[in-house]
């Protein structure tokens, strides 16, 4: 059985991106890059938002990729070598391979795929991931957080839903990013 695993960069004052939907303050270094290349290569399965997917599909292209450091080069195999489920009632179709989508977020559903996943599974796009933590769905939160208050704009966690979390595992990059990870406790 796979676990559910919502993974973020997130500001310190909890946002994913500023109040304009901007989240350059996120861009990984290459020590950052490379812990989120270790954390995703152990993914089988991502689901995503429609948003989110539209922003992850460019590890798809090779054409932008060649300046680019090893690193980053790394991860756009890892993410082609996922399977990807965008959950979307206004895309009409995928522009990636190993790409379904879902017309909407089936609770049950998902609990079937990570109990016949053997591979843990990975949730992004804010929207997506609090329906996934409101269903209980979630076992582990990954979040990075970056050194920089942005003051509003789209939370990374859920509002009005209180979840115990238990720390697993924590560390702190050069560029001063904290990585935390929890685990969801079972209510």
């Amino acid at each position: 059985m796979g676990k559910l695993i919502y993974a973020a960069n997130t500001s310190l004052d909890g946002y994913l991106e500023d109040e304009t939907g901007a989240f350059d303050w996120s861009v990984p270094d290459e020590e950052v890059h490379a812990f989120w290349n270790e954390h995703e290569r152990h993914i089988g399965t991502s689901l995503y938002g429609r948003r989110m997917y539209e922003t992850m599909r460019v590890w798809e292209r090779d054409d932008w990729l060649s300046d680019e450091p090893a690193v980053a080069r790394e991860y756009a195999q890892i993410w082609r070598d996922t399977d990807k489920v965008v959950y979307s009632s206004t895309l009409e179709e995928v522009s990636t391979a190993r790409t379904r989508i879902e017309r909407r977020f089936d609770p049950e559903a998902v609990r079937r795929l990570k109990e016949e996943s053997g591979s843990d599974l990975s949730i992004g796009g804010a929207t997506l991931a609090v329906e996934a933590f409101r269903h209980g769905l979630v076992d582990e939160c990954v979040l990075l957080l970056c050194p920089v208050i942005v003051g509003g704009g789209k939370p990374a966690l859920p509002r009005g839903l209180r979840l115990d979390l238990e720390l697993l595992d924590q560390r702190r990059f050069g560029n001063g990013v904290v990585h935390l990870r929890h685990r969801v406790r079972a209510t």
